[in-house]
């Protein structure tokens, strides 16, 4: 492993080439996913691109991470959507500048979770009902574009009614607009199986399918509602909030909705790409949530959706080799230059088009390799994973995240020996010497302790001999063995050395090395 990237202006210098190239990789997906996402959520198609310029000009200096992608997000278009509707009583463009309203006032009790430091609990919710709400979203992704793609105006409300109607909407799409979405779609999926290796290797599906889309609709001339509709300038398209509805109960109840789902997400979003990083940067949890929270309250007040840490664009960042902050910089430079300069081009983009790249996004959020991998690590953990996605989609985000949580605990508290006490009395010591950092782990640990856990194994990343000793754990559960390989990935970074010692007596509950291990009860 190289060293680490170094960060600010040292970064800029240093990884500029790694950094511009993965930042305009990322643009490219970003401009169809800020469109399609805008619509789904009932604002103007260029209010997506607004809060992803913010929150790569802007957010990208301050954020408290340094690979994700911050702009508009899936999993906050449910309650967008409800917002405008509410709050407007039917009037969409009425109810768009209240809802923007509502976006300025989140980002203020963003702020405020920041500089009350909330941000350190992201570690508190279990790997699988995270993954299982990434998956979630995925699958509402899909659903809701279904209709987009086909040209076909849904029945449906929901995202499972949208997935059982499928068949109908086949049957009424219109037949031009599908040919160029099931066209996009099939090239997205089958490019990876195409020849031309070098060609592959630097130009992204999503260019051609752009490209593609655009041909294909000039050649149908399709008819204007299936492509995509901007302001007539640059300018127009920025729109001031109206505050008028403060005093209504509708829109704290909107702000509070928002700043919970908002922050839970982006949080969780940022443990995950830290997940994925090749250098295994911890990233700033607060100082995060405060760059969020600032973007958001300068992208309501344009005219923009609310904003997270996006997961597919950050997914997509690491893969494209970026190594510093400044690609989400570069990926909204990309995006202001492209909609200043270029704005009749957007209007010639066929929405079906669109949909095949949120289609495909949705799919690679939820492919079933997650669910086979997800299983591999243990029963437990498969459990966790389905509940927050069934629940997820049949409810909301919060709904099937806490429900996977309380599935977690319940389950840990069956298999474990001990029951409740074990989880309370959890002891960890750490002894020092000339010769190494040793960490006894005592009593059982699982998501419920990770955070106390997580504190005191701070300190030895920065050690050259580390003995994390478990051997006298009851319990160590999925999200407390990603931790501790996390810590000893970090230590073996820095030319360190780290022996972690597992229970002999101990059973594992999965085929995985990160599977959760229990003593059995006697």
């Amino acid at each position: 492993m190289n060293s680490t990237p170094q960060d600010g202006l040292n970064g800029l210098k240093a990884h500029f080439q790694s950094d511009l190239t993965s930042g305009f990789l990322v643009f490219l997906i970003a401009l169809p996913l800020c469109l399609g996402i805008s619509m789904a959520s009932g604002f103007p198609p260029f209010a997506g691109i607004i809060t992803a310029m913010v929150g790569g000009l802007l957010v990208s200096p301050i954020m408290g991470s340094r690979l994700s992608i911050k702009g508009p997000a899936a999993g906050l278009i449910s309650i967008a959507v409800a917002a405008v509707a509410e709050l407007g009583n039917g009037d969409m463009a009425a109810g768009y500048r209240y809802a923007l309203a509502v976006v300025v006032l989140t980002g203020v009790f963003q702020v405020a979770f920041a500089l009350l430091k909330l941000g350190r609990y992201v570690d508190f919710f279990p790997t699988s009902a995270v993954h299982g709400m990434l998956a979630a979203i995925g699958i509402i992704i899909i659903a809701k574009q279904v209709p987009v793609l086909l040209g076909a105006a849904p029945e449906a409300k929901n995202s499972i009614g949208l997935l059982l109607e499928i068949p109908q909407l086949i049957q009424r799409a219109d037949t031009h607009d599908a040919i160029v979405g099931l066209v996009s779609l099939a090239l997205l999926f089958g490019y990876a199986w195409l020849p031309f290796k070098k060609f592959k290797a630097t130009v992204p599906p999503q260019l051609i399918v752009l490209v593609l889309g655009i041909g294909l609709g000039a050649y149908f001339v399709l008819d204007p509602k299936f492509l995509v509709n901007l302001p007539d300038s640059f300018a127009a398209g920025f729109v001031f909030p109206d505050f008028s509805m403060i005093g209504a109960g509708a829109t704290w109840k909107y702000v509070v909705m928002f700043a919970l789902v908002g922050s839970l997400e982006s949080l969780l979003t940022v443990k995950a790409v830290d997940g994925l990083d090749p250098y295994r940067r911890k990233s700033d949890p607060n100082r995060d949530l405060l760059a969020v929270g600032v973007g958001n309250s300068v992208a309501g007040l344009l005219g923009g959706l609310p904003m997270i840490a996006e997961v597919v664009r950050s997914s997509a960042n690491v893969a494209n080799g970026a190594k510093t902050r400044w690609a989400n910089f570069y990926h909204g430079l990309a995006l202001l230059l492209f909609v200043a300069l270029l704005p009749g081009l957007l209007r010639m983009i066929p929405l079906s088009a669109l949909a095949a790249m949120l289609i495909f996004t949705g799919y690679r959020l939820s492919n079933p390799k997650l669910f086979r991998s997800t299983l591999k690590i243990g029963w437990d953990q498969m459990t966790v994973f389905m509940v927050t996605i069934v629940l997820t989609l049949a409810e909301d985000l919060l709904v099937g995240i806490f429900a996977g949580i309380l599935v977690e605990f319940a389950l840990q508290l069956l298999t474990m020996k001990g029951g409740f006490g074990s989880l309370r009395k959890a002891k960890i010591r750490t002894e020092s010497n000339e010769s190494e950092e040793r960490v006894v782990l005592e009593g059982a640990f699982s998501f419920a302790n990770i955070i106390r856990l997580g504190q005191a194994l701070e300190p030895v990343k920065r050690a050259q001999n580390v003995v994390l000793d478990a051997r006298g754990a009851l319990m160590l559960d999925h999200s407390t063995m990603e931790l501790l390989h996390s810590v000893q990935h970090e230590v073996e970074r820095g030319s360190g050395h780290v022996e972690l010692l597992l229970p002999d007596e101990s059973r594992s509950l999965g085929r995985h090395d990160l599977a959760t291990r229990v003593r059995a009860k006697k």
